[in-house]
């Protein structure tokens, strides 16, 4: 059995939050783009990455959930989102930071959803 990607749904009462978060901010590009229709949806890319957003108040009243984006260069992706989105950065992990488990991190945080940044 082999899977090539894991693609997670994430529901936001405004979607445009999930635009800004993952497109303004960590420059993932819209791939598929229904967010006028009576039932608000995209799918946002990067690299390998794929993420689809559904506007729905009621589902993302039950689901908050926190990815992990691991990366090579976390010094340039927090120096980019410090100076363009400060105001993403979590209030618990704002810095890169040197966890015991060995990796260095920082995280985001848009009311939805909690994105750390890792570097092995």
């Amino acid at each position: 059995m082999k899977f090539e990607k894991l693609v997670p749904n994430v529901f936001y009462v405004d979607i445009a939050d999930g635009v800004r978060m993952f497109v303004d901010c960590l420059g993932f590009e819209i791939g598929h783009d229904e967010r006028t229709s009576r039932q608000p949806f995209c799918v946002v890319e990067k690299d390998s990455l794929r993420i689809n957003l559904f506007q729905n108040a009621e589902l993302a009243k039950e689901h908050s959930p926190e990815f992990r984006l691991v990366t090579q260069n976390i010094d340039e992706v927090f120096d980019k989102i410090s100076m363009s989105h400060p105001e993403f950065l979590h209030p618990n992990l704002p810095k890169i930071t040197l966890r015991p488990w060995g990796a260095k991190e920082f995280a985001l945080m848009d009311g939805q959803i909690g994105v750390i940044i890792q570097e092995w």
